[in-house]
């Protein structure tokens, strides 16, 4: 077995030749201030990818609240409410109305808004925390070097050192470990009535397995021997074995998308189930209480939220496409394997072109499926967003740029993503105020 090389001889060995090659630029370019370097080292213009998605999701839970009000009638929010409507006879329907539109009003003010926003922080920080690992690994890799194309990285500008970087990454994921383990992964249930009515608290195994797994792909996505070695795993890494594309679709689309309303469902709409969550002292421990019936209609109510998460994560995978597509030649000869190296160009071009045009061709599609049960036009919002996909089609599924040029279509991607998601948002919001 080789021996393990620790990180800072690896710092060394692999870093010298690309420290030679800074000192000079780095004698003619200005050294920004340490606030302008860990702000391009953390990189907040990418911050969009893991916040849009929340927001929609934030709509998705409303539309969920609105099309399925008994998931807050059995709730102790109607106990709350339930005095501020008035006494009539009944056959008037009216005050259950008025009762159902104070929950989703009290439910989106005091419950809703501050779920997502754990959420959307605890999404953040995990990009974050991916996004200064990336630059110290792809840095002690030797895929970060003057020869590169991209936006500026501060650890192989020598703005930052290796263990500077990756302190602010440990100090990131120790942020996000905190809100996740304090805010997301908790679960108390409660059961019976009135004087009766008793609280258990456990503990969400699949959200305990989003937070885990977030955390450790962080590292995962570029990999290397510091810290995975010490746990046995040496290389392991997501983005050098062509496996980003699959990561940013599951993580940065489905589950950024479904996080809200999962939370929303497991911490306030089974709230009255005591065995929904992982409990020592009221159901054992190793013994998950979620029976049968209980999963089913949680994937029932969840199903409208996986289909609209799925053209958010093919955006989320356009993003990266061209962004191996530009960083294939030096990511070639520090082995980093993505699927443009493996594939080609001509592949990763294909690959963009089905995945925008298939979020446009699905949005139709989710809007005529819809429209055969009462579907609203509000589904087709989101195609507003064309203006802004087609010249990206146009540059990099049709067009000949390569290397720097796309760099403008990489942010230009995540604009689509923006505007498709921010409209995707109002066309929901929309439709619970509208009736054909």
């Amino acid at each position: 077995m080789a021996p393990r090389t620790s990180p800072e001889c690896l710092t060394t060995s692999q870093s010298t030749h690309n420290n030679e090659n800074n000192d000079d630029k780095a004698a003619k370019e200005p050294v920004p201030s340490k606030f302008q370097v860990w702000k391009l080292a953390s990189r907040p213009h990418t911050l969009t990818a893991s916040i849009v998605p929340v927001i929609v999701g934030y709509a998705l839970t409303l539309q969920l609240i609105h099309r399925h009000p008994d998931l807050l009638l059995d709730n102790h929010l109607a106990d709350d409410t339930a005095a501020s409507c008035p006494t009539t006879p009944e056959n008037d329907l009216s005050p259950l109305r008025s009762q159902t539109a104070l929950l989703e009003n009290t439910a989106s003010r005091t419950i809703l808004l501050p779920l997502s926003l754990q959420f959307a922080l605890f999404a953040c920080l995990i990009q974050i925390s991916t996004n200064l690992h990336n630059d110290y690994a792809d840095f002690v890799k030797g895929a970060d070097t003057a020869a590169r194309v991209g936006q500026a990285r501060a650890t192989q500008k020598g703005w930052l050192t290796p263990a500077e970087t990756i302190r602010g990454c440990c100090l990131a994921l120790g942020a996000a470990c905190v809100v996740g383990v304090w805010y997301l992964i908790p679960v108390v249930s409660a059961g019976g009535d009135g004087e009766k009515r008793c609280c258990a608290r456990g503990w969400d195994p699949v959200m305990a397995f989003v937070v885990v797994s977030s955390l450790f792909n962080a590292v995962a996505y570029t990999g290397g021997p510091f810290p995975l070695g010490y746990v046995g795993l040496g290389n392991v890494s997501i983005g050098y074995s062509g496996l980003g594309d699959l990561f940013v679709f599951v993580y940065f689309g489905l589950v950024a998308t479904l996080g809200v309303p999962y939370l929303f469902l497991t911490k306030v709409a089974f709230v009255s189930t005591p065995s929904f969550c992982w409990n020592n002292k009221a159901a054992g421990f190793g013994e998950f209480g979620l029976n049968g019936l209980l999963w089913k209609r949680l994937l029932t109510l969840l199903y409208p939220s996986f289909l609209h998460a799925l053209p958010i994560g093919f955006l989320a995978m356009a993003i990266i496409v061209v962004n191996n597509l530009r960083d294939r030649h030096t990511d070639i000869h520090a082995r980093k394997k993505t699927m443009a190296v493996r594939f080609g160009r001509r592949f990763c071009q294909v690959e963009y072109f089905l995945l925008v045009v298939g979020t446009y061709v699905f949005c139709i599609w989710f809007w005529w499926s819809s429209a055969l049960n009462n579907g609203k036009w509000t589904e087709l919002l989101p195609l507003l967003s064309l203006p802004v996909a087609i010249p990206q089609l146009k540059a990099v599924a049709f067009g000949g740029k390569d290397g720097s040029d796309l760099n403008v279509h990489v942010g230009g991607t995540a604009k689509v993503q923006l505007f498709y998601c921010i409209l995707m948002a109002i066309g929901l919001r929309i439709s619970i105020n509208i009736s054909i």
